[in-house]
């Protein structure tokens, strides 16, 4: 269920709900684990949903938070390899990135409506990406910074839609190298990943679909409940 919702994520509602994966199987496995396997995962949603909004990104957005990304990819990596063998302290870090990003969610609207419509510093859309590459790294949570980079322009919703499916893209692929240097990916996951990938195209072609005949409030919401309770169970856990 994890893997088709963060298909659905990806393709549709500009990879937001791309958080809950981790949050939830690490419920049931370890953070380290979770994390390593959804990468795979998230990178084959991200092959057929940049394919969709391939001539639909702003491309000094993506350029600027990937910049700014390779920074926060590398402090988010210093810090797994500190902490990769304590369970409790990975918890309570995807835990609190989940509830934060709630958080965010539940404020976005009042955010976005006192922004002026304005185009961010190139210095911003760095700082946005590092933060973004840090929190995406622990958990696959970098939406809220890129998002606070790029709400201010105002962009209509499908070229809003393509520029973080093109962005966190780019950043996955990014997170290749650290995560395989932290040795985080064991010889058995690749079967497993060999199976969970086609539910993540299950997820995308069904976001894509919904994108198209509804809107994001109620698939949002039911997303972003079940992410506060998983947040939560995480930080109370132990």
């Amino acid at each position: 269920m994890a893997v088709i919702l963060v298909g659905v994520a990806k393709a549709g509602f500009g990879g937001g709900a791309g958080v809950l994966g981790t949050p939830l199987m690490a419920l049931t496995i370890p953070v380290a684990e979770a994390v390593a396997l959804m990468l795979p995962l998230l990178i084959v949603c991200d092959i057929f949903s940049v394919w969709h909004y391939r001539t639909r990104f702003h491309r000094r957005s993506v350029g600027l938070l990937l910049a700014g990304s390779v920074l926060g990819v590398g402090a988010g990596t210093v810090f797994f390899g500190v902490f990769i063998g304590n369970q409790r302290v990975l918890e309570l870090g995807v835990g609190t990135l989940a509830l934060l990003f709630v958080a965010f969610r539940i404020g976005r609207g009042y955010i976005s409506g006192k922004l002026e419509a304005r185009r961010p510093s190139a210095a911003e859309g760095v700082l946005m990406g590092a933060a973004s590459g840090f929190g995406s790294t622990l958990a696959h949570a970098g939406g809220p910074p890129a998002a606070m980079f790029v709400l201010p322009q105002k962009l209509p919703r499908d070229l809003f839609v393509g520029t973080t499916v093109t962005f966190f893209a780019g950043l996955n692929l990014i997170k290749v190298v650290p995560y395989y240097g932290l040795g985080l990916w064991k010889t058995g996951d690749v079967w497993t990943i060999l199976m969970l990938a086609p539910l993540s195209f299950l997820g995308v072609r069904l976001g894509i679909i919904l994108i198209r005949r509804f809107t994001d409030a109620w698939f949002t919401r039911a997303i972003y409940a079940l992410l506060l309770a998983t947040g939560l169970k995480l930080v109370l856990h132990g």
